[in-house]
């Protein structure tokens, strides 16, 4: 079987392939997420960190005094930086209606470029009619020392201590990582460093972790004309890809996104479940007329299919106990009367010839309930479902043959003529049932046949026929599917006396039906009167199923398929 018809008749296939593509979905949906909020992330990093080193860029070109001082200050920063500074109009870069709003909030606007790699960063300086900018390809220890650079030519325009120290928690708004003055002896400084510190250098110590909850930074040692006394630029924190609250984040939303695919999946599933739950209970409460409506074809909906057959079935069962109850109650007490009637008429009679006479009506009575007996137990023993079937190659004619000596040897006065099919005819069948078939449509015709009946077999287009012709006076239209319902009778003719009680024709439409086929009465073209034929596939199925319906839908599938 293809994956598509898997899918589209197994729902535990489209339940775990659904599974499957929910998983991907979400991973790529995860990825993308993922993806997207690192690189706001990213892009937030960049410019928290060059706000702080371009607002001192920017602070020192306030301090010049003319424009070739600034001019001179820039190429000198730009020397120290390792990137180019220049100041142009705003009204030059086409900036977006987002990054002017950054600008409003004194934030720096970064473009960030893959291929090559750079970034130009925006700073709007503070006649906000210009902005200053560089061209920045990567980040380096040199534009670290650039920055304490800046700082302590910042600071110097302070004179004391107290005023260095408010100048640091102003330029700290602009930082997203502290600024302070701090003893060198507090700093947990090595011999090395120490002495870097003495040679007015700057030094740049990483600050790595191994707690899951904070990332490695990098601390800023800037040496400072104040004895014993250092700014401290940090910790900065190092960008993290994948920091902890992101990621469990990632996996909730994955978690719950997961949910919902499964839900969706499995809820079609738990509602069927629920609507055969419900035919279950309306069943048990006595109420056979339920039927369950799960659209689909999958196996819930094969599965409700079977419990509507099934529940037909049982319903059709009881009511065909009841009419066969009340049928075989009449029909029994006819002969049961006649019994006790020639029991009484011996007790009263001394004459012997007239004591063999009611033996012999007696006699006639019970090979009569006998007979009746018999049927009853055929008609039950299809009734009920489960009739064992030998199925094997039956040759047609050689069947014909058979029924025709049987229907002869009864010495009726009644021509029948047998339509042979050739010698190499043959069809699956069960032979005891397909000849209990020819055998009772042939009794039948025998009954209502006036001179002649007509026993025809053969197969055509890949079905089996049996058919059977009399010209009695036939069936009326309105009356034909009626002769199938078990004791039925039509008319007053159809009596005892004509040796009938109803179920030969019941059994055979039980057995056309278990041989998938199907049984039908019209109107003999040649003779006139009734004809009935029955047609079953040449190749029937022998699986037995427990439920009418669903017996004949998959036979006929079957029948498609091969």
């Amino acid at each position: 079987m293809s994956l598509v018809s898997s899918l589209k008749h197994s729902i535990f296939v489209r339940i775990y392939a659904g599974l499957l593509i929910v998983c991907l979905c979400v991973a790529l949906f995860a990825q993308l997420l993922m993806d997207t909020i690192n690189k706001e992330r990213v892009q937030s990093y960049r410019e928290t960190m060059a706000k702080g080193a371009f607002h001192l860029v920017s602070e020192g070109i306030a301090h010049q005094d003319n424009e070739q001082q600034r001019a001179y200050w820039l190429s000198d920063a730009s020397s120290l930086f390792g990137s180019t500074f220049s100041v142009i109009p705003i009204d030059k870069v086409d900036f977006t209606a987002s990054e002017l709003r950054r600008f409003e909030n004194d934030n720096t606007v970064v473009r960030y470029n893959n291929q090559p790699v750079y970034a130009d960063v925006y700073y709007r300086l503070p006649d906000s009619q210009s902005v200053l900018t560089a061209r920045v390809s990567q980040v380096t220890e040199q534009q670290v020392r650039a920055i304490a650079v800046f700082l302590l030519d910042d600071l110097s325009y302070h004179m004391t201590l107290s005023d260095k120290r408010a100048r640091l928690a102003e330029l700290e708004d602009k930082f997203s990582f502290p600024l302070a003055f701090q003893a060198v002896n507090t700093l947990d400084l090595d011999s090395d460093q120490i002495a870097r510190l003495r040679r007015d250098e700057v030094v740049i110590s990483l600050q790595d972790t191994n707690s899951s909850k904070s990332n490695s930074a990098i601390r800023v040692i800037v040496p400072s004309e104040i004895n014993d006394m250092a700014i401290l630029i940090g910790p900065v924190p190092l960008f993290n890809w994948f920091p902890l609250n992101l990621t469990i984040s990632m996996i909730l939303i994955s978690m719950f996104l997961i949910s919902l695919g499964v839900y969706a999946l499995i809820f079609p599933l738990e509602r069927k479940l629920q609507l055969i739950q419900v035919g279950v209970n309306e069943v048990s409460k006595g109420n056979l007329d339920i039927q369950v409506q799960v659209i689909g074809q999958d196996e819930i909906a094969r599965l409700s299919a079977t419990f509507n057959a099934m529940t037909s079935h049982i319903k059709r069962l009881i009511e065909s106990q009841r009419e066969l109850t009340r049928a075989v109650s009449h029909e029994l007490r006819t002969p049961v009367a006649r019994i006790r009637f020639a029991v009484d008429m011996l007790a009263d009679t001394d004459d012997e010839d007239s004591r063999f006479m009611q033996r012999d009506y007696i006699d006639e009575d019970i090979e009569s309930l006998n007979g009746l007996i018999d049927e009853i137990l055929t008609y039950a023993k299809l009734e009920e479902g489960s009739p064992k079937l030998d199925l094997e190659p039956v040759n047609l004619r050689e069947l014909l043959e058979q029924v025709e000596r049987e229907t002869n040897a009864l010495g009726k006065p009644i021509k029948i003529v047998t339509k042979l099919p050739s010698a190499k005819v043959t069809a699956v069948a069960d032979k005891r049932y397909l000849h209990r078939v020819i055998q009772n449509l042939a009794g039948n015709a025998l009954r209502y046949a006036e001179t002649t009946i007509i026993i025809s077999a053969g197969v055509k287009k890949g079905n089996a026929f049996v058919s059977v012709e009399d010209d009695g006076h036939g069936i009326p239209e309105e009356d034909r599917e009626k002769v199938f319902i078990p004791f039925s009778r039509l008319d007053d003719s159809r009596t005892r006396a004509s040796g009938g009680y109803g179920l030969g024709l019941s059994i055979v439409s039980r057995i056309a039906f278990w041989f998938n086929g199907s049984m039908k009465v019209d109107e003999s073209r040649e003779l006139g009167g009734a004809r009935f034929i029955m047609t079953w596939p040449i190749k029937p199925l022998t699986q037995i199923l427990a439920a009418d319906e669903l017996t004949q839908e998959r036979s006929e599938r079957d029948i498609e398929n091969q």
